[in-house]
């Protein structure tokens, strides 16, 4: 699997984040910055938005980082991704990103 893969089943390769810190570009920073602050409810600054993906080597969004909780428990039980889980069916956990991108489940556990 392509280590740009998230815990999720989200690619990272395509994530504004990740391409804003690669190409070291602030516009993209600060409206990925402005999108997520809306989408989320919370603050984000445009600090924080540098990362190379959530299952690679080297810096990370906050949330990615510490706060993810899809990370956090695959990070706990030491696997790779949710694909990997023997929980993975009916986890509200990963739920909450599958049920909005189907694409990210088929990633890791192909077509359902």
């Amino acid at each position: 699997m392509k280590e740009l893969i998230a815990c999720c089943g989200l690619d990272c390769e395509t994530c504004d984040a990740r391409i804003a810190t690669l190409n070291n570009d602030n516009t993209l920073r600060e409206k990925t910055a402005k999108l997520w602050s809306e989408l989320n409810g919370v603050p984000i600054t445009l600090d924080m938005i540098n990362c190379l993906g959530c299952r690679t080597e080297g810096v990370k969004t906050p949330f990615c980082d510490k706060l993810c909780p899809i990370r956090q428990c695959i990070l706990k039980k030491g696997l790779s991704t949710c694909g990997d889980c023997p929980d993975r069916e009916g986890c509200p956990t990963v739920d909450a990103v599958w049920s909005n991108n189907p694409e990210a489940k088929e990633r890791l556990c192909g077509r359902s």
